[in-house]
């Protein structure tokens, strides 16, 4: 039986390597730029809405492999989700990375965000996993 640590890590790296949301969007509503200067890391993401609904969002750029799936897994997590819905997740995505949250309930939300669990463990790929979650959390401030 495979470790649910090993499905997770195949997971990543299937989304760091070929992301289908790796693309420009058109007609986006908001485009932030997020970069993390420890170790180079640079996205722009994308959001397309319609009302209160993420109706699209993409991103390009370069990085490791945990911020590049992090970033894809995220937009997988966040599209069809009103606004609200979606900053209640990243919320959470950020608590469970700071290990301020460990509830079950909770965590189930992020889907396949919960992935990166493992990453408060790694003080060092923390920033990584967080730098997509942060720029969204940026564009919020902007709406």
């Amino acid at each position: 039986m495979e470790d649910l640590t090993d499905v997770y890590n195949e997971l990543i790296m299937e989304h760091s390597m070929n992301s289908y949301n790796k693309k420009n969007l058109e007609n986006a509503d908001f485009c932030e730029l997020g970069h993390n200067p420890n170790c180079g890391d640079e996205i722009t993401l994308e959001i397309k809405l319609n009302g209160d609904i993420i109706e699209d969002m993409a991103f390009n750029g370069h990085g490791c492999a945990i911020s590049q799936a992090s970033t894809s897994i995220m937009i997988d997590t966040l599209k069809g989700k009103t606004v609200d819905e979606a900053k209640k997740i990243v919320k959470t995505f950020i608590e469970m990375i700071k290990r301020e949250t460990t509830d079950e309930e909770e965590l189930k939300k992020l889907e396949d965000a919960i992935a990166f669990k493992n990453v408060s463990n790694m003080p060092a790929r923390v920033k990584c996993a967080l730098l997509a979650w942060h720029t969204l959390e940026n564009i919020f401030e902007k709406m």
